[in-house]
């Protein structure tokens, strides 16, 4: 991705610490990191679908503070002085590496007993703007995105459970008094990822159309899953531009391929989305990258939002 992110340094640091305790209590529904957590380890996990892990692994044995705030763009967090402290504090961080920079950062130097990379958990593939290359043809100039490597791996229950299995084994680690437990926890959580999988593969298996278009390349993974192609406006950088051949060849290839819809997320702006889909008479709707919940999110947790899109993608794709 080619946005930059730093460390907030000098007077930004005084702002954030001032900040520090009123944003982190909106960060997360749990306790915070801050070296008061009554016996239970403390997580500190970068974004939402991590949090989500380890809130229902670790249940009633860990306290779990989310970095990124409801709302805010993951990909956009810069870590405030306060963070930096709590990552400092915590018994373990949960993380993936690339998807945000100054997280990187601040993990690489923070002391921290157990650090669980994500990434490290399951496989990793490249996708860029065209997943399913079918408006390649139509885009002379797909640049620097085409055949980056793609963070969103929660967005295919199969390798997010293969990374919830990593994250029980690793809390085991730290915590093995309570090993019992997170493995209660995780085999409750892995029944929910095969009925999650089963759903997705059952009602996306007779479509009458398999391509589906997004504002930013973050289904690549689930598109692969599922047999399906997904075209993206911008690439896996959801602040990227399309270029004006791009948004042609997107026009073309949905009259081509019967595509009715343009998805768009709540975190980023849907203009790009809206004028595409005026453009050639389709509708929009929303496609949730799970980043974060907040008020708009179509469901309170990582499973209900995840049914909310098979079912916005069943409607788009014409499932019978």
């Amino acid at each position: 991705m080619n946005v930059r992110r730093r460390l907030i340094s000098g007077s930004a640091v005084v702002a954030a610490t001032a900040l520090g305790l009123g944003a982190l209590s909106a960060c997360s529904g749990s306790a915070s990191a801050d070296g008061k957590s009554n016996g239970k380890l403390d997580v500190v996990a970068s974004f939402y679908p991590l949090q989500y892990l380890a809130e229902e692994i670790g249940g009633t044995h860990v306290n779990v503070t989310n970095l990124t705030q409801p709302g805010q763009e993951p990909h956009d967090l810069e870590i405030s002085a306060r963070q930096t402290a709590q990552l400092q504090e915590a018994d373990a961080v949960l993380y993936l590496k690339n998807l945000q920079p100054a997280v990187d950062d601040a993990v690489a130097q923070a002391e921290v007993k157990t650090k669980i990379d994500a990434a490290s958990l399951t496989t990793l593939e490249k996708h860029g703007n065209e997943v399913g290359g079918h408006a390649a043809a139509h885009d002379d100039s797909q640049g620097e995105e085409t055949g980056a490597t793609d963070p969103h791996i929660w967005l295919d229950p199969v390798r997010f459970a293969e990374v919830a299995e990593g994250v029980t084994d690793a809390l085991k680690k730290a915590d093995p008094k309570h090993t019992a437990d997170y493995e209660k926890n995780m085999a409750a959580l892995r029944k929910k990822f095969v009925a999650l999988n089963t759903d997705f593969h059952n009602g996306l298996a007779d479509t009458k159309t398999k391509t589906f278009i997004t504002t930013h390349a973050a289904f690549g993974y689930l598109a692969e899953r599922y047999g399906l192609t997904e075209e993206a406006i911008n690439g896996l950088d959801p602040e990227s531009e399309p270029s004006a051949n791009r948004v042609k060849g997107l026009e073309t290839m949905a009259k081509a391929d019967g595509v009715t819809t343009v998805f768009y997320e709540t975190l980023v702006s849907d203009k790009t989305a809206r004028t595409i889909a005026d453009d050639t008479g389709l509708r929009t709707d929303v496609l949730d990258p799970l980043e974060g919940i907040t008020d708009k999110s179509r469901g309170s947790d990582y499973m209900q939002v995840m049914e909310s899109n098979l079912k916005a993608l069943q409607t788009a794709l014409g499932a019978k």
